[in-house]
C-alpha cells in the first residue's frame, strides 16, 4: 500500500512517525507518481488541489473533522472519509463542559473588589438547561460528559436521529428549543443549511441572559446579530472558538467586546497519537475492499 500525504511540513513532521507505527505495512511519501499512490492521507495546508491525477486512489482519509475545505471540490471524485478522532471528542467535550460550568456558576460575577457578594449563588446543574446544535460524534460526546456533571441535555440535529439519554429534536423545532436554552452550544457543520442560521429573529429567541458557546463553524452564527443582541443585554456572553476569518484581525469588533470571549481555535485538535489508528484502520478497510467509517456524503457536505 502507498500512500501520498498531503498537507503541511509541519504536519508532516508531527504525523510521518505515528502513521507508519500504525501502519507499518504501508509506504508513506510526500510526492510521487500520482498514479502510483494507492490512498491518500491529507489536511488543508498541502500542496494537492487537483485530485484528478490520483486515479487509483481508493480513499481520500482528511485528517480533519471538518471537511468543506475539500468537499466541494470537482476534481476529488475518489471516496472521501473524515476524521473522527476519540481524542478530539475528548478535547472538545472537556472545551464545552470547561465553558458551560463557568456560565453555569457565574464565574465572572465575583469581582475581586473587596464586596461581598454572597446572594450571587448559582442553582445546580440539574436546574440548567444545556441545548447542543449537532449531534454528531462530537455532539455526543459533549452532552455525555455534560449528562455526568448533571446538565439537562437537549440536541438539535439535522435528522434528529435518537441519543441515549438526550431529547434530540430535527433542525426543523430549531425556534422551538431555543427558547429553553440557557447554554447553548454550536457544534453544528458548515453547509447551506447552517450558514448564518443564528441570525437576529433566532438570536432574539434565547432566553435573557443566555450564554453562546460556539467551537464549531464562524459560520453559523451572523456576526453583526451577535453583537446587536449582546449589546442589548439580550445575552449575557458568546464564547467563540472559530471566526469567519482566522486568524482574527486584531482590529475586529469581537476582541474588544466585554460580552465576547474569543478562543484561538484550540476547542478541539486531531491528536496524532489517537488519531493515526483511525486512520490506520480505514486505509485498511479500503485497500480490502470493506466499508469505508466515517464516509463523507458529498451531497451534504460532511
Amino acid at each position: 500500500m502507498k500512500i501520498r500525504f498531503s498537507a503541511s511540513a509541519e504536519a508532516w513532521t508531527k504525523w510521518a512517525p505515528v502513521l507508519r507505527a500504525a501502519l507499518p505495512e504501508a509506504e508513506l511519501a510526500r510526492d510521487g507518481d500520482p498514479a502510483s499512490f494507492d490512498a491518500m492521507i491529507y489536511a488543508p495546508g498541502g500542496d494537492i488541489t487537483d485530485f484528478a491525477p490520483y486515479r487509483n486512489v481508493r480513499l481520500v482519509q482528511s485528517l480533519w473533522a471538518g471537511v468543506e475545505r475539500i468537499v466541494t471540490n470537482s476534481t476529488l471524485t475518489q471516496p472521501l472519509a473524515r476524521m473522527v478522532d476519540p481524542g478530539l471528542a475528548q478535547g472538545m467535550a472537556e472545551y464545552c463542559a470547561g465553558w458551560a460550568m463557568r456560565a453555569h456558576l457565574g464565574m465572572d460575577r465575583y469581582a475581586q473588589d473587596g464586596i461581598w457578594r454572597n446572594d450571587l449563588s448559582p442553582p445546580l446543574a440539574t436546574d440548567r438547561q444545556v441545548t447542543i446544535l449537532g449531534m454528531g460524534e462530537l455532539g455526543r460526546a459533549v452532552a455525555h460528559m455534560l449528562r455526568g456533571i448533571g446538565f439537562g441535555v437537549t440536541g438539535v440535529s439535522a435528522s434528529g436521529r435518537s441519543v441515549k439519554g438526550v431529547a434530540v429534536h430535527p433542525l426543523a423545532d430549531l425556534v422551538r428549543v431555543l427558547g429553553q436554552a440557557s447554554i447553548l452550544i454550536c457544534l453544528l457543520p458548515d453547509t447551506p443549511d447552517t450558514r448564518n442560521l443564528l441570525d437576529a429573529r433566532r438570536l432574539a429567541l434565547l432566553p435573557e441572559g443566555a450564554w453562546i458557546v460556539n467551537p464549531g463553524r464562524g459560520t453559523l452564527i451572523a456576526d453583526d446579530a451577535l453583537l446587536e443582541a449582546l449589546d442589548r443585554g439580550r445575552l449575557a456572553h458568546a464564547v467563540l472558538d472559530v471566526l469567519r476569518t482566522e486568524p482574527l484581525p486584531p482590529a475586529h469588533p469581537f476582541w474588544a467586546h466585554p460580552g465576547i470571549t474569543v478562543t484561538p481555535h484550540i476547542a478541539a485538535e486531531t491528536r496524532p497519537e489517537t488519531a493515526a489508528p483511525v486512520a490506520a484502520e480505514n486505509l485498511r478497510r479500503a485497500m480490502s475492499g470493506r466499508p469505508i467509517l466515517h464516509l463523507v456524503d458529498r451531497a451534504k457536505g460532511y
